[in-house]
């Protein structure tokens, strides 16, 4: 049995001592120096701890904690059980050389360029940083990205990101944790942004958040949030912007959805443009019709306000139409009638209702965190909170004032009034594209023909069809498909897909992405690399196992000459040169943990497998031995060893795994009856190494709605070699 502890040697000139490790076993010593050095009188030589409640003292105690923890789990916990003094030196040292160099930490407050022109970017709905990865890691004909804020909700998605790009990076990439729909967002995000020109915006408004106007929503927090993410499109108007969405999207609504999404994206418009569009309706406009040409112009001109403007404008809308409304009172009700008819009184409060629409939203938006923190769904509740809700949505409000309209015993002299001041209501709620719609129903067709001309111009962005895009063509050894819309801007290149950067038969597969990382077993964490020897593992398939790995590019195409493993880059590092890691990776428990500098210094990190009963390991195996857990069901039903879990995925070592989701325990691991470690999901999503994700490693329950532990981390993310391909083609077009 070895003991393990700490000593001071001789101060240095200024009074500070080296703080050195020493193990004893069996009469023998090793001594390590930890590369830290303290006062005397700040050592507490008994308990062997820096004295005090400084942020200096809680970080040494915070290291030799660690080296002790290391230490022992060197000496005591390992499968190998003797060890020559050069071998402990060496593993401990590892730990201890990554904590020099973190100790070094500088954070570079501007990105000069060091070569080549840098293009801009910003990562809405960040996540972990999949998309930021890939963009980091691209480069053409000397142009690269620079990274200037990533965007999410969550407290962990904010720290895995400081952690990352800040420290050890050493960038000045800004974090804006808020939600996107909450009425300074922009405002926040246009402050970090500090004036800067953005090239690219990337993200994926989650799924849930797509659907069609008029429809009854469910009224959930992720409502609208594609809305909002068009515009921060609309206020900086990126070169291109990529937005990324699960395949499903195409169908849902049986394709309206996506036609909606297209037409909303075309409906974003180049402010310069819309005088152009003004003086082509004052042309047209008919006297007899001047009131709905004027409600036409009035909408088109709310395109070029400001976000902050955009309420006041859309009051002036409202006001507008309202005006219209009181001068026809009079001839359609008498004084009366005017001040006591239900109807008359529904559409005047209509319009009260409509002018202060900012603040119903802000109720709304509160209304709809409340509901989903009490969890309101699926219960006796839900429809009391959505009827409420719709009722004061604006497409209801009009939907009331129509009714109330046609109610009225209104002579045909001013019917056609009360019809214009609704199609009025009605261009107030449409998109752009909607209100160009009406327009032209009112044109002849040779101001049709000027005006296709003139929308040509008007229109920001390019965008034709949405494609989908399977990772695995991009080097990813997972079988992800993501449907990409990518903008254009309309002085940009058109980019219409992102071409493969693997052929079928040269596709990465699961053992090449894993082999080197099976050595844990249950219930196990590893914090450093172990040698393996396929050919004690594999016996009779060593040879068929060693032919699957392949030299590659770091795209994933194989090369004959040079290149590496796709393991092997995981390990080194897919950035380029200009974002080398400034530090070595670190793992921290939470924000509180970072700012004590509570800081793990591994090698190897998220490399831990659950602790699975004995029952939970026989299933397993079971099914591993069937190759399909479909197959293996009537043998489980035998062994009284049957789940109600719905799927489990066995990995196929020679294939690609299916979509990597956030539960682990839906895969089986393919040479061992254990889930998978959040650093082997990690290797399936193309992450690298030194990529480390931070907090909790998973979590339960209800806890699943508010936090984003590791797992979720890694399952949500967009795989960084697909990014790496889409930031690529970018680069290639982008002028």
């Amino acid at each position: 049995m070895a003991t393990i502890n700490f000593y001071l040697d001789k101060p240095d000139k200024k009074g500070f001592a080296p703080i050195h490790l020493r193990i004893n076993c069996n009469g023998n010593q090793v001594k390590i120096s930890t590369g830290q050095k303290i006062e005397p009188k700040n050592f507490n030589k008994s308990k062997q701890r820096a004295t005090g409640i400084t942020v200096e003292a809680n970080e040494i105690n915070h290291y030799l904690d660690f080296l002790r923890e290391r230490a022992d789990e060197l000496l005591h916990h390992s499968n190998k059980k003797t060890f020559v003094q050069e071998e402990v030196k060496s593993v401990l040292n590892e730990h201890i050389e990554n904590y020099k160099q973190n100790s070094n930490v500088n954070i570079v407050k501007e990105q000069v360029s060091l070569y080549g022109k840098p293009f801009t970017f910003v990562d809405l709905f960040a996540g972990a940083g999949g998309f930021s990865e890939g963009f980091l890691q691209a480069e053409h004909n000397n142009k690269f990205f620079d990274f200037i804020v990533a965007n999410d909700i969550n407290e962990n998605c904010e720290l895995t990101h400081i952690v990352r790009y800040n420290h050890q990076l050493g960038l000045d990439a800004k974090f804006l944790q808020q939600d996107i729909t909450e009425p300074d967002f922009l405002d926040n995000l246009l402050e970090k942004i500090d004036g800067r020109k953005i090239d690219v915006v990337c993200g994926g408004p989650p799924c849930q958040s797509f659907s069609l106007a008029g429809k009854r929503k469910k009224f959930d927090k992720k409502d609208d949030l594609f809305s909002h993410y068009l515009e921060v499109i609309k206020v900086l108007q990126p070169k291109y912007f990529v937005m990324e969405n699960v395949k499903g999207i195409l169908t849902k609504e049986k394709g309206k959805i996506k036609e909606l999404i297209l037409k909303e994206i075309n409906s974003i418009v180049d402010i310069k443009e819309i005088p152009q569009l003004i003086s082509f309706i004052r042309k047209i406009r008919k006297d007899s019709n001047s009131f709905l040409f004027e409600s036409i112009i009035k909408r088109v001109e709310l395109e070029k306000l400001l976000e902050k403007d955009k309420e006041s404008g859309k009051a002036d809308f409202i006001g507008f139409v309202e005006s219209r409304f009181r001068k026809l009172t009079p001839k359609i009700a008498d004084y009366k009638t005017s001040k006591t008819d239900e109807n008359i009184n529904t559409i005047r409060h209509g319009f009260n209702l409509l002018a202060r629409n900012k603040e119903w939203e802000k109720l709304k938006r509160d209304i709809i965190k409340e509901k989903d923190f009490c969890n309101i769904d699926n219960d006796n509740f839900v429809n009391g909170f959505t009827d409420f809700l719709t009722e004061i949505s604006p497409e209801n409000v009009i939907s009331k004032i129509e009714k109330s309209f046609s109610s009225l015993k209104v002579s045909i002299k001013h019917k056609k009034d009360c019809e214009d001041i609704i199609t009025a209501l009605k261009i107030y709620t449409t998109s752009f594209d909607e209100s160009i719609q009406i327009l032209k129903t009112h044109c002849n067709k040779v101001q049709k023909d000027e005006l296709e001309e003139i929308l040509e111009s008007i229109r920001l962005y390019k965008i034709e069809k949405p494609f989908v895009a399977n990772a695995s063509n991009y080097g990813v050894p997972q079988n992800r498909e993501r449907v990409l819309f990518i903008g254009c801007r309309k002085d940009q290149k058109y980019i219409s897909e992102i071409p493969a950067t693997v052929s079928e038969d040269e596709k990465v597969t699961i053992f090449e992405a894993l082999y080197d990382l099976d050595f844990v077993g249950n219930n196990e964490e590893a914090h450093r690399y172990e040698p393996i020897d396929i050919f004690s593992q594999y016996n009779g398939t060593a040879k068929k196992m060693v032919k699957l790995l392949k030299k590659r590019k770091i795209d994933g195409k194989p090369i004959s000459k040079g290149g590496k493993s796709f393991a092997e880059w995981s390990k080194k590092g897919r950035l380029i040169e200009r974002f080398k890691p400034q530090t070595k990776p670190f793992y921290v428990r939470n924000t509180e943990a970072l700012e004590n500098g509570e800081k793990f210094f591994d090698i190897l990190n998220n490399h831990k497998t659950s602790n699975q009963n004995e029952t939970v390991i026989n299933r397993l195996e079971v099914i591993l031995k069937n190759g399909d857990y479909k197959k293996a069901k009537p043998e489980l039903e035998k062994l009284n060893l049957s789940s109600n879990k719905r799927n489990y995925n066995v990995l196929k070592p020679d294939e690609q795994s299916s979509t990597i989701m956030t539960i682990p325990d839906d895969y089986i691991h393919y040479n061992s009856p254990r889930a998978l470690t959040v650093r082997e999901m990690a290797r399936l999503q193309s992450f690298d190494d030194s990529f480390v994700f931070q907090g909790k490693r998973s979590t339960g329950g209800n806890n699943r709605k508010s936090e984003v532990p590791q797992y979720t981390l890694v399952g949500n993310a967009v795989p960084p070699l697909l990014a790496r391909a889409i930031a690529s083609e970018i680069l290639k077009n982008i002028k």
